[in-house]
């Protein structure tokens, strides 16, 4: 089905791939997966984690692309309520995309927050700040720094009003143009650093004990939490779930093939989180640091090191913050979008006005996260924030939408999206019926239950 009049396109297969994966890879690959794998056990955590990516988040990206470019609306919303309609079922199916959407802006409220922490990093290690200090100095910058928001709140508006901007300049000449530029940048930087402390750190030990605990599965580890951390892990990252890649759906030519467009940003995804790796953890066991330290691996543990490596660190240092901030920016551009383009197709207004109206609700709502914190650090709202998007609305939202595809959508639909690739098409219903409902629905009860219940 051709996208409807006056719906903006990508302009070219490259735009669309950069734009998809730069909404994938983001502080996910890098803050979150590293705490995550950290804690989980590393090569466990990563194999369950893989199983996730190809069973599960590539089928609900086929599946939510799908219904964005069926749907012809770069509303999310009313993307699926035209397919339901289409199909002979109720719109009300709409509801998915109302999970999805508000998951996605609630996500980037705090994600502007983590953001702030990043480039405020950069700045950091530019004017060499952390030079001479010893572990529980550097430690204490980072807990004075998030403990004071006054302190985070400039570089809060800063990262949210360059969100803001690009998203307000639309399609081609804000989101695209972002992803054609920063995501080979960031690939560049990220190969770089992960090069470069493979290497220097084949002496100290480092690259082996990192290689061993990444690649090197204790199967031992596997239990219902690692798979809970790993699956929502996966959605978090690959950025299903979200709204994100209906309205990006809404966008694609009908020349791109949906299948190998998933594979790709899924598998693209999933590459740069195991380089990400590469490049932290051969530091953390080289200087004898704790891989398990959660968020404070990135803030805390690696400017430790940075600190460590002589003039060379404030370098490495900067240019490993800059690779965050270029992920950091390509995906809060990607959450906020859908939450954009509902605004300006329900009200009627220009792309540009229901950014800034957004925006603004965005940045409202990050206050929560940026004031929600105590002078020791523990960042309490934004804590609430994560886990409740991340372990209950983004499984949901990919639970209905495999139901919908799965069990609830014209066949012909998928026949038409999938026009020479009917095997996969064939594929995606047995996954979607099948495979991942199951493990979704899962790990969404188990999640619910940990998160809230457990002791």
């Amino acid at each position: 089905m051709p996208a409807a009049p006056g719906t903006a396109q990508w302009s070219s297969r490259f735009a669309f791939i950069m734009a998809a994966v730069g909404s994938s890879v983001g502080l996910g690959n890098l803050w979150r997966f590293s705490s995550e794998a950290g804690q989980s056990g590393g090569g466990a955590f990563i194999l369950v984690y893989l199983l996730a990516v190809v069973l599960v988040c590539i089928p609900v990206l086929m599946s939510e692309y799908l219904v964005g470019r069926a749907g012809s609306s770069a509303n999310a919303v009313d993307s699926v309520a035209e397919i339901a309609i289409q199909s002979r079922v109720t719109k009300n199916w709409g509801v998915l995309s109302w999970v999805g959407m508000i998951a996605g802006f609630l996500i980037v409220t705090f994600y502007c927050v983590v953001a702030a922490w990043v480039v405020r990093y950069i700045f950091k290690f530019l004017g060499n700040d952390f030079a001479g200090l010893e572990p529980d100095q550097v430690a204490g910058i980072f807990t004075n720094f998030i403990g004071t928001p006054i302190q985070v709140l400039p570089w809060f508006l800063l990262f949210a009003l360059i969100t803001i901007w690009l998203v307000s300049r639309g399609v081609n000449r804000g989101i695209e143009l972002a992803a054609k530029v920063l995501m080979p940048l960031f690939f560049i930087l990220l190969t770089s650093l992960a090069v470069f402390a493979l290497v220097t750190n084949i002496e100290t030990g480092g690259t082996s004990a990192a290689l061993s605990f990444l690649y090197a599965p204790d199967f031992s580890k596997i239990n219902g939490d690692v798979a809970n951390a790993a699956l929502g892990q996966a959605f978090f990252s690959v950025g299903v779930g979200s709204a994100i890649m209906i309205t990006y759906g809404s966008y694609l030519p009908q020349d791109i093939s949906i299948p190998k467009a998933s594979v790709i940003v899924g598998l693209t995804d999933t590459a740069v989180a195991l380089i990400a790796g590469l490049a932290i953890f051969p530091i953390v066991f080289a200087f004898g640091l704790e891989a398990n330290a959660g968020a404070g691996l990135f803030f805390i543990t690696l400017p430790n090191a940075f600190a460590s490596m002589g003039a060379i660190g404030p370098i490495v240092g900067a240019a490993f913050f800059f690779l965050a901030f270029f992920a950091a920016i390509t995906s809060s551009v990607s959450l906020l979008e859908p939450s954009v383009a509902f605004a300006s197709e329900r009200f009627k207004m220009s792309k540009a006005k229901a950014a800034w109206v957004m925006g603004a609700l965005m940045i409202a709502v990050g206050l929560i996260s940026v004031f929600g914190v105590t002078s020791d650090g523990d960042t309490y709202a934004l804590d609430a924030i994560d886990t409740f998007t991340g372990q209950v609305m983004l499984p949901l939202a990919g639970l209905l939408i495999v139901i919908f595809v799965g069990w609830r959508l014209d066949k012909a639909i998928i026949a038409e999206e999938f026009a020479g690739s009917e095997g996969l098409g064939n594929v995606l219903i047995v996954l979607t019926r099948f495979v991942a409902p199951l493990f979704v629905f899962i790990v969404l009860v188990s999640s619910i239950y940990t998160s809230y219940f457990a002791g």
